[in-house]
């Protein structure tokens, strides 16, 4: 679920070039709200938010190495930076390889994102991790 904000004058120069381009099909339909509400009250029922932070650090303890410059990150929303797209695609193209999935960011090419769902464990941490930096390495 999501919510679009703006002031006025940006919401005029959406009305049109498409009609309410900026809107979906299915916003606001009950079944959709149902199913947000749903898994709203699950993620706060099993207590996942609670461990972000742990589970954060510990990706920053792992994640270390002469060639990542910097891991930026909003909770598990991580970037880990690199000197160049050519070395990051590198890496991402070798994490794939070994099976765990990655991409860069548009904005910000040298960097690879690590977005992993709030379930996930220390062990696959520590295994994610393992494939990261045994990709960097060879």
């Amino acid at each position: 679920m999501g919510a679009f904000i703006a002031d006025r004058e940006l919401m005029w120069s959406l009305t049109g070039d498409p009609v309410l381009g900026h809107i979906t099909t299915f916003g606001g339909h009950p079944v959709c709200c149902a199913a947000g509400m749903a898994g709203l009250e699950v993620l706060l029922e099993e207590g996942w938010t609670g461990e972000v932070t742990r589970k954060e650090a510990l990706f920053r303890q792992l994640l270390v190495h002469p060639s990542i410059r910097d891991i930026r990150s909003c909770g598990l929303l991580m970037a880990v930076e690199f000197d160049s797209f050519g070395i990051n695609k590198r890496v991402i193209d070798k994490c794939i390889e070994k099976g765990l999935l990655t991409d860069w960011y548009l904005f910000a090419p040298q960097c690879m994102r690590i977005a992993p769902p709030l379930l996930i464990t220390e062990e696959e941490i520590r295994r994610a991790c393992e494939i990261i930096l045994s990709s960097v390495t060879h």
